[in-house]
This record gives structure tokens, C-alpha cells and sequence, in this order.
């Protein structure tokens, strides 16, 4: 029998995130069949190292966010050469970083939005973007610490005071219309799933918070605009270097008219495996059942070295 340790919790500000997913996973696995050990990461490293002693034969990697997100743990278990979901270093590490993420999808010709680094403090004396436009953590995720600056608001001085993700930000111009993402497995992008928040983004409690947003699955798009999210989705994977399964993830304006313009936000290295995450969702539309997909993230489970 296959033993598996499921890595979750750990010390980012999506831990609460990262609990419900491990939890998830601990019963899906143990309901396929593998030997399952749970280990809840704190920020106690050593005690880590030696909850994996005696060596598994796979490390369930259900950590989001800094640390558990970044290629951190990754290159921990890359060191000790246990073989672990999703992926490597590498990508990991570029995915997390907003920044580079968004160099490399436009040097691959992937629709992105405009946008640039600037630092926190001066977005308090001025826009930095014709109004509106989104204020983001450089290496967050689940939409933590993002807000948007709309026309006729006085929120400036409020995101700036309030901040606590480092010196610098990521601006972007807000791109109206439609939320959407696209799940990839391995080599195949999954389906297009609508993101129709309660309220007015997509935003961390719009993700996890029971009622928070409604998903449509598949998409009702236009044809040519579901088949480019698809292409773009596995082409940002590709670009990346990912393995395993990763969440693309989109705005979709047809403000205008449809086909509309697709612009890429952002790939999850790890997407979230919680109640309410979209991947679980699409896999079941395509007929993968919860305990088979958390099997098939084991069987691609790889050693990064």
C-alpha cells in the first residue's frame, strides 16, 4: 500500500485555506486505499523533518500561499528526495511571483493586463493607473490583499496604511466583464467554469465562504472564447515548466460584444481543494470523482531534482 503524508496548514495567510484542502484530501485518499499520515505544518520546520521519519512514499502537498506555494517546501523535499505533488521549484516559485509570472506569460504571447510594480507608498500621493485599477500582493494568493481603486473613491490612503505585503505592489488596469478559470491536468486543460461573485469581486471570502459566488461549468461563453481560455490555460502551465494539476485563472470582457477579450490573471500552482475550490469541480463534470483526482495527483507525484 502506497504511503502518502499530507502536508497542510502551514504559516501563510492562507493557512484556514490550506486546513479545509488537507482535510479533503486525508479522507479522499484514505477512501481510495492509501496508508494516509496528516501532518499539520507549523512554523516549526524541524518538527516537519521529522514527521516525515520514517520516509513516505509521497508527500501530498496541500499548502497554499507563501512557504508552502513558492517552491519553499519544495526544494525541502526536493533535498530529502521524497517525491510530492504538483510543482517544482522552479515553477512554483515563478508562478508566486506575480511579477515574473506576467513577464514570462507575455514573452510567451499570452493575453495579459497592463500593468506594472510600483511601490506601496506612492500609491498614497497618486493613481499610478487611470482609475480603475487593482492594487495586489506581489506573492499572495486566494485574493488576499487585493482591492480595487474605483473612480470618485478616497481608498488610497486606506490601502496603503493598511498594507502588510512588503515595500512594492503590482497595478494593473481593472478589466471588466466576467470571471473566469480553467483547471489543467497534466496535459489537458479541464473546462471553463464562471466565477459569478455575491458581491463585487472575486475576493477571498467570495472563494471559500458558503454562498460566496456561484460557478456555471461550463461557461456560457462564446465558443471561440472557451476554446482560447482553454489554449491559454495549458500554454500558461507549459510556459511555467508546471506538473500535476494547476488553476488558470481569467477576466473575460464582452462588455463590448462577444467573442469579447480574454486576459490571463494568474496559474495556481496548488489550487485549492476545499469544499467550494473549482478544480474538484471540474474534475466531477468530467466524470473524475474527488478520491480519484487526489489518486491521480499521487500517481504524477515526482522528485523536482
Amino acid at each position: 500500500m502506497t504511503r502518502v503524508a499530507v502536508l497542510y496548514g502551514g504559516i501563510s495567510a492562507e493557512r484556514d485555506v490550506s486546513l479545509s484542502s488537507g482535510k479533503q484530501v486525508v479522507g479522499a485518499l484514505r477512501s481510495a486505499g492509501f496508508d494516509v499520515t496528516p501532518i499539520e505544518v507549523g512554523p516549526d520546520l524541524r518538527a516537519v523533518l521529522a514527521a516525515l521519519y520514517p520516509a513516505p512514499d509521497v508527500v501530498f502537498n496541500a499548502l497554499h500561499g507563501r512557504f508552502g506555494e513558492d517552491g519553499a517546501i519544495q526544494g525541502v523535499l526536493d533535498w530529502l528526495g521524497l517525491p510530492y505533488t504538483h510543482s517544482g521549484v522552479r515553477a512554483s516559485a515563478l508562478a508566486m511571483d506575480k511579477a515574473a509570472a506576467k513577464a514570462i506569460f507575455a514573452s510567451a504571447g499570452l493575453p495579459v493586463a497592463h500593468g506594472r510594480v510600483v511601490g506601496i507608498a506612492d500609491i498614497a500621493d497618486s493613481d499610478p493607473l487611470p482609475r480603475p485599477y487593482v492594487v495586489k500582493p506581489l506573492n499572495e494568493g486566494s485574493s488576499v490583499g487585493v482591492s480595487i481603486i474605483r473612480e470618485g473613491d478616497n481608498r488610497r490612503a486606506a490601502v496603503v496604511e493598511t498594507w502588510r505585503f512588503g515595500p512594492n505592489a503590482m497595478v494593473e488596469e481593472y478589466v471588466p466583464g466576467r470571471e473566469l478559470t480553467v483547471g489543467v491536468m497534466g496535459d489537458r486543460p479541464l473546462a471553463v467554469t464562471e466565477i459569478a461573485p455575491s458581491h463585487n469581486f472575486y475576493d477571498y471570502e467570495s472563494k471559500y465562504a458558503d454562498g460566496g459566488s456561484r460557478h456555471v461549468v461550463p461557461a456560457q461563453v462564446h465558443p471561440d472564447a472557451y476554446a482560447k481560455a482553454l489554449d491559454v490555460a495549458l500554454a500558461a502551465h507549459k510556459a511555467l515548466g508546471c506538473r500535476g494539476a494547476t488553476r488558470a485563472d481569467f477576466r473575460y470582457d464582452d462588455t463590448q460584444g462577444e467573442p469579447g477579450r480574454l486576459v490571463l490573471l494568474e496559474v495556481n500552482t496548488q489550487p485549492g481543494l476545499t469544499p467550494t475550490s473549482l478544480l474538484p469541480e471540474q474534475a466531477a463534470h468530467l466524470g473524475m470523482s474527488f478520491p480519484q483526482l487526489c489518486a491521480w495527483m499521487v500517481e504524477h507525484a515526482a522528485c523536482r531534482v
